[in-house]
């Protein structure tokens, strides 16, 4: 590299040019507008904003039109060239009209790092001292001047060995040699002399281990590197104990930033950070000597480091300060302390927990505005307050799927899960005093007992449609709005709130959903439990309701549970068949023998149901129905005193959340006869708790009562077209554990996934991880919460982009397995690997 310029066009604009393909370059100075042009040629076009104010915006808004519409032969990159200071505020940036090219890619300078000082002195590190006299002369010395530093080119046999053009690229290799580095200071030994040289003049390292071999002088290298960049970063006074300690000379701070930002961020080098790092903590013995210490800075260079800024962040999570957790969060959202599965699992219960009560304190001051009538809270609930329950679920998911034993796992939890009771019990006050004053279901609305009639029997009436009725138990609305999303392109697709049927029970639900329910649906006692019937037909159970669909539609009509259509890739539908009924209990019964442990599996139905939709695509139908009986609540707040006590009366009690019979309400219960609340029956008045409280203590997931969660549905309707084209063949994704290692030492290992695409504007792709042992079972997945969506449990990623991925071993599996990247609609594998346990069940 032959000096200053080049090092400033290529390692700091070409480079993130060729990362981000749109880059705007603030230059106030004047210092880089040549530099920039240089980088024209064919495939990247210079915009310069100097020449002409209109005709740049507008070459500038032409070559980004082109850019995205991907001109075969127009432009790749495109740079701007801004004779001005970056904006800094909000109304700075709605006033430059190249700020939104920096939204879109990059800008520079961004940060200290890009400072015209700290990139000499991360070209010329061996010249710290002479570097910053010449700055302090003059704050914006010429190329020509800064060359002219120590003249030359020094440590050659350096440079020769290690294969590297630059001072601060001998420095990294030093640090981590690639194998044949190794084999090249291992063979000559001629290179320590230029060594010990270049340390005390970038670092003022004066090596003190009489050993000559690299690994010798590497313990020490990293020692001195590593200490120094965490007493750079600490805002408070030093431990005394650590004072004696080695470090950096303060001129040499930018070059000690740098060199570990750059084997932190490599992947090639970043197991190697972490294993060096773990042996200095331990060495200084820093987490007990730094253990008063709260402000560490902003950099975690130490894994004890990132241990304390966790602590900061539930501290200002329990004291109720969102924007002081949020900076925190985001200052160590890419921390490589996060490649530790735990580290990752616990970060990521915290961001659940902002999340959550972040939108519990949005929905506690909008609720006012929607309480004048039942109707618009529900649209608010439909809208806007199901979020909270969304979030609430993914909260819980984060909570089932954390496995180590930590404090920080109670004072997060009961800090969110408080804050949603709260939001949780105001909306419900609200909900049932309408409840009482305007009965069920709202008029003029959709109701669940309508939905055959309204939905698919009109299509079945038709000649040629092919009817798919999914019956799925437990879909609570929010599920439904991720599911409606994850269908949007197999075809034109809708989503309405549906009123379910009370008392929201699975065997009231499910008969609600067939033909003629709206008009004859009956609910009748049953000893001493109750009973649905049609046209004076029991209909409880499933067989019963499937013989209704099969009386009304002989062979036009077919039916089995989800989970056989596609565990059995053999089953074939007959041609006759034009209303096929895909049954799935999965949700409910997940639910309902064990919530805290298998909320996760909640995203397998959805999964499912999708590839489902894939297959009847495939075979011909038309289109898709998706109903539900009920929704739930999750009661994860619950506690011993959380229950609710029935008022005196004549009752059959209906699955812990309502009663039916006869008696009154009292200051915990609200009563309403029957026929005001939809029920025909012969029992008169129909009972429930006004707060979100079950007659039964301890229960962690129900439904059966009154409540915006368990009686809004979701119908889903999806008109099947052939959908856009895969980019599959385009993108290709990769899997890596810790540069090709074949034994996980944790339940929680961190993989790799790469993707990349011959095409810069190709659609973004979906991926499912999974474990599969030997026989092709399931035995872990991908940890949900960011990057993992909740609800698919899949990894959207843009063509080249890295992500580190946690993945959730069984607890009980152990022993080989290969870790699947898959296409969650046709399940076909982009990219697989193979491993094996190495941990103590």
């Amino acid at each position: 590299m032959s000096g200053i310029r080049d090092y400033i066009r290529d390692e700091a604009l070409r480079r993130r040019l060729n990362q981000a393909t749109v880059l705007v370059v603030y230059d106030p100075a004047h210092l880089y507008r040549e530099l920039c042009h240089e980088l024209a040629d064919e495939t990247v076009t210079v915009v310069d904003a100097s020449l002409s104010g209109i005709e740049s915006r507008e070459a500038a808004t032409e070559t980004f039109v082109d850019l995205v519409n991907q001109g075969a032969n127009g432009p790749k990159e495109l740079l701007v060239y801004v004779p001005a200071k970056a904006p800094q505020s909000d109304e700075e940036r709605m006033k430059d009209p190249f700020a939104i090219y920096s939204v879109s890619g990059a800008i520079f300078p961004d940060g200290d790092g890009d400072e015209y000082l700290s990139l000499c002195l991360k070209a010329k590190p061996d010249h710290v001292a002479e570097i910053r006299r010449l700055f302090d002369k003059d704050p914006s010395p010429s190329f020509e001047l800064v060359n002219n530093i120590g003249g030359g080119i020094g440590y050659p046999t350096l440079r020769t060995l290690l294969k590297v053009d630059s001072a601060r690229n001998i420095l990294l290799a030093l640090l981590a040699p690639s194998e044949t580095q190794k084999a090249r200071l291992k063979d000559n030994d001629t290179w320590q002399v230029e060594t010990r040289d270049l340390l005390l003049a970038s670092l003022g390292l004066k090596l003190v281990t009489k050993g000559k071999s690299w690994s010798a002088m590497a313990d020490e290298i990293w020692r001195f590197i590593l200490f120094s960049e965490f007493v750079f970063d600490l805002p408070a006074e030093l431990p005394t104990s650590l004072t004696t300690v080695p470090r950096a000379v303060d001129e040499s701070s930018h070059l000690v930033e740098d060199l570990c930002e750059a084997v932190r961020n490599d992947i090639r080098t970043r197991q190697t950070y972490i294993d060096r790092a773990e042996q200095v903590e331990s060495d200084l013995k820093l987490p007990e000597i730094c253990v008063g210490i709260e402000d560490l800075g902003k950099r975690d260079t130490f894994p004890f480091e990132e241990r304390t800024f966790l602590a900061s962040a539930v501290r200002a999570l329990k004291e109720d300060r969102l924007d002081d957790i949020r900076l925190i969060v985001t200052h160590h959202r890419d921390s490589v302390w996060l490649g530790k599965g735990e580290s990752q699992a616990q970060w990521g219960l915290v961001v659940a927990a902002l999340n959550l009560v972040e939108e519990c304190g949005d929905a506690e001051r909008g609720l006012v505005d929607h309480v004048r009538s039942q109707e618009t809270l529900i649209d608010h609930y439909a809208g806007r307050l199901r979020e909270v329950d969304r979030l609430q679920r993914e909260f819980e998911q984060a909570v089932g799927d954390y496995v180590s034993v930590d404090t920080i796992v109670d004072e997060v939890t009961d800090y969110a899960r408080r804050r949603y009771a709260k939001i949780t019990e105001k909306i419900q006050t609200v909900f049932t005093k309408h409840l009482e004053t305007t009965g069920w279901p709202p008029q003029d609305r959709v109701a669940n007992t309508d939905v055959f009639d309204n939905f698919v029997a009109p299509l079945l009436n038709e000649r040629g449609p092919r009817v798919a009725y999914f019956m799925v138990d437990a879909l609570r609305y929010e599920l439904g709005l991720e599911l409606h999303r994850q269908l949007a392109n197999d075809g034109v697709s809708d989503i309405v709130a549906a009123h379910a049927q009370l008392p929201t029970i699975t065997t009231i639900g499910m008969a609600s959903l067939l033909p003629g329910a709206g008009s004859k649906l009956r609910i009748e006692r049953d000893g001493n439990s109750i009973a649905a019937s049609l046209e004076g037909q029991v209909i409880n159970t499933v067989s019963q309701r499937m013989g209704v669909l099969q009386a009304a539609y002989g062979d036009r009509f077919a039916e089995m549970t989800l989970s056989n259509f596609i565990g059995n890739k053999k089953t074939s539908i007959s041609d006759t068949v034009d209303l096929l009924v895909l049954r799935s209990t999965e949700i409910d019964s997940h639910l309902e023998n064990n919530p805290d442990s298998t909320l996760g599996l909640v995203h397998q139905t959805l999964r499912t149901i999708r590839v489902a939709v894939h297959r009847l695509k495939e075979s011909g139908f038309s289109d898709i129905v998706i109903a539900t009986d009920h929704g739930f609540f999750l009661n994860g707040h619950a506690d011993a005193g959380d229950l609710c006590a029935k008022p005196p009366g004549n009752w059959v009690n209906v699955h812990d959340r309502s009663l039916l019979g006869d008696g009154s309400g009292d200051t915990h219960n609200f009563a309403i006869p029957t026929d005001r609340i939809g029920i025909r029956s012969d029992l008169s008045t129909f009972c429930a708790p006004r707060s979100m409280a079950p007659y039964r203590r301890g229960l962690r997931f129900f439904h059966g009562g009154p409540s915006l969660q368990e009686a809004i549905v979701p119908v889903i309707t999806v008109k099947l077209h052939g959908g856009r084209p895969s980019d599959d063949a385009q993108t290709n994704v990769s899997l890596g554990y810790r540069n090709g290692a074949k034994r996980i030492t944790t339940r929680l290992p961190v993989v790799d996934v790469m993707a990349e695409s011959t095409d810069m504007f190709s659609n973004d792709v979906e991926v499912l991880i999974e474990a599969h042992d030997e026989k092709g079972i399931v035995v872990g997945e991908a940890k949900r919460g960011d990057p993992i969506d909740a609800a698919t449990g899949t990894l959207t990623m843009t063509p080249g982009q890295k992500i580190q991925v946690t993945i959730r071993m069984d607890l009980e599996f152990e022993g080989k397995f290969t870790l699947k990247a898959l296409n969650p609609v046709t399940m076909a594998a982009y990219a697989t690997i193979d491993l094996e346990t190495d941990y103590a069940v």
